[in-house]
């Protein structure tokens, strides 16, 4: 599933591409997509990412939303020809972009009042102070707690396993059980791991590529995740996988305590 850094540079590259461009139609190829209306004649006034989410803004008040959950990407195509497993098209003067998605899980919704991140933000909005308060009593293992997309926004299990292992933090902890100190040294750490993966387009272990069909080039730097049996870069230690939450969990068991 498009992490954080996915998801913004996608957004980056959107912004560049369509804003202050005119959407002359849009159609839908799937029907778990049928409902969505069409934006012809709108114009694209903005482009964010909100959490995992993409905001196109329109010029009458409303935003196209997208969330492209496990399979879904988005590819800019200046011909017409549909690529294997399109659900949705928006067409401009000079090209088109496809909603590729194999498992169709994808969602494409129109809104027309902005949503609150409600401090969920980590490069906008988020206070470490508050979190602390909010969550820092919890019995919740951290890394569950920091991919909780009610808690923090855009981080999945990629980065998790690569921002607790940069902060020497075991993945098990229970959240009550952290001291500031080490609540300071993870974020720290998510908003490193997170500029740097964006920097290089994303990481492709995958099915992720850009808006250009290009992969990313952050998993040629990752140092725990996929890496189980390999040497830890740190102390030498041996990389293990365990499952948290049903999800593979990559850790180095001496660094992170």
């Amino acid at each position: 599933m498009p992490e954080l850094p996915e998801v913004e540079t996608l957004c980056r590259q959107l912004k560049k591409r369509i804003c202050g461009k005119k959407i002359l139609n849009t159609e839908i190829f799937d029907s778990k997509l049928a409902g969505i209306k069409n934006m012809r004649g709108r114009s694209v006034v903005a482009v964010e990412r909100r959490g995992k989410t993409i905001a196109i803004d329109l010029d009458d008040g409303n935003s196209i939303i997208i969330h492209l959950r496990m399979t879904g990407r988005l590819l800019w195509q200046k011909i017409s020809t549909m690529p294997e497993y399109s659900r949705w098209k928006m067409t401009f003067a000079d090209g088109h972009i496809f909603l590729v998605d194999p498992r169709r899980f994808a969602t494409v919704r129109i809104l027309g009042e902005k949503e609150s991140d409600a401090g969920r933000e980590i490069f906008g909005n988020f206070e470490l102070t508050r979190f602390i308060k909010l969550h820092g009593d919890r019995k919740t293992k951290i890394k569950t707690l920091i991919m909780n997309q009610n808690v923090v926004n855009g981080i999945g299990n990629i980065y998790a396993c690569e921002i607790l292992y940069r902060a020497g933090i075991h993945p098990e902890r229970t959240s009550s059980s952290l001291t500031a100190a080490q609540w300071r040294k993870i974020f720290y750490q998510a908003k490193n791991v997170l500029k740097k993966a964006i920097a290089k387009r994303g990481t492709s272990i995958s099915d992720w590529r850009d808006l250009y069909g290009r992969k990313g080039e952050n998993q040629h730097t990752l140092k725990v995740y996929g890496k189980e049996g390999k040497p830890c870069s740190v102390c030498g230690g041996t990389i293990c996988r365990i499952k948290l939450s049903g999800r593979g969990t990559y850790l180095c068991p001496d660094c992170q305590k």
